[in-house]
């Protein structure tokens, strides 16, 4: 059964990620049969555990949060899961507000909670060990990152102005797909963070990789973290020139004796 794609209606393009590909495949990834299977098995509310708490950084248009949330009871087989977000973008953090508010409202047998979307750099807000499920699109394109010193200038509407400029629109949209060098440089500093926030005992982090990104190399340095960490495909969006073009990364770590 096909699950609902969440409205994005009210969100502005002009300045914040639209939906892709790469948007469509994480939705796909976390409602894949496997996947579903291994969420439950994880989190089901039969274990007893605590309701998890999934964190989305990079929200954008807020899509991928809401789908996770107002289907939480096919994709985690529970419907009272904790939903958070960060966005470095705060008109990211708005429009995806709104989108994951309309994605909840009127289920009234939907027990999840959306907590916010924080406007902030990556995970650094987030209290350690606290997440149990982490979503990640970066800005994975091998493109010059953008300059970070007009960030505040451009992170809200300029005074006396209702409408944003073209130049700010740009910033705004580099800022969720530019990724440095081998389109890794924001991507490499999420990674260093993810066992620090990942909870110690059920933590499963979900990461989307291009081509470009080295994909194979990123999961073997992963491995390389210590014992029982893991890294693997499970999802791809197909193959160009012998190469998946994007994949979905689960990174985790296995109980060692």
């Amino acid at each position: 059964m096909m699950l609902p794609t969440p409205s994005t209606s009210h969100v502005c393009f002009d300045r914040i990620y639209e939906p892709a590909e790469d948007s469509f495949l994480l939705l796909d990834t976390l409602s894949s049969a496997s996947e579903s299977e291994f969420l439950k098995h994880r989190f089901s509310a039969e274990s007893s555990c605590a309701p998890p708490l999934v964190l989305e950084v990079g929200v954008g248009s807020g899509v991928v949060l809401a789908f996770t949330a107002a289907n939480a009871s096919s994709i985690f087989g529970r419907s009272d899961v904790l939903t958070l977000g960060t966005d470095i973008n705060s008109f990211a953090c708005q429009a995806g507000s709104q989108t994951i508010r309309t994605a909840l409202a009127g289920n009234e047998h939907l027990a999840s909670v959306f907590l916010d979307v924080v406007n902030g750099d990556l995970a650094s807000a987030i209290r350690p060990h606290s997440v149990d499920v982490f979503i990640f699109n970066p800005p994975y394109v091998p493109a010059e990152l953008p300059d970070f010193s007009r960030h505040d200038r451009y992170n809200a509407l300029p005074t006396g102005h209702n409408a944003t400029s073209f130049e700010q629109d740009s910033y705004l949209l580099e800022l969720s797909y530019a990724g440095g060098e081998d389109g890794m440089v924001v991507t490499n500093r999420m990674l260093e963070q993810i066992p620090g926030i990942l909870d110690i005992g059920r933590g499963v982090a979900y990461v989307l990789l291009c081509a470009q990104n080295k994909p194979e190399l990123v999961k073997k340095q992963i491995r390389n973290w210590g014992a029982g960490w893991e890294a693997e495909t499970v999802g791809s969006s197909g193959k160009k020139a012998g190469w998946e073009k994007l994949q979905v990364l689960r990174i985790w770590k296995r109980k060692t004796e």
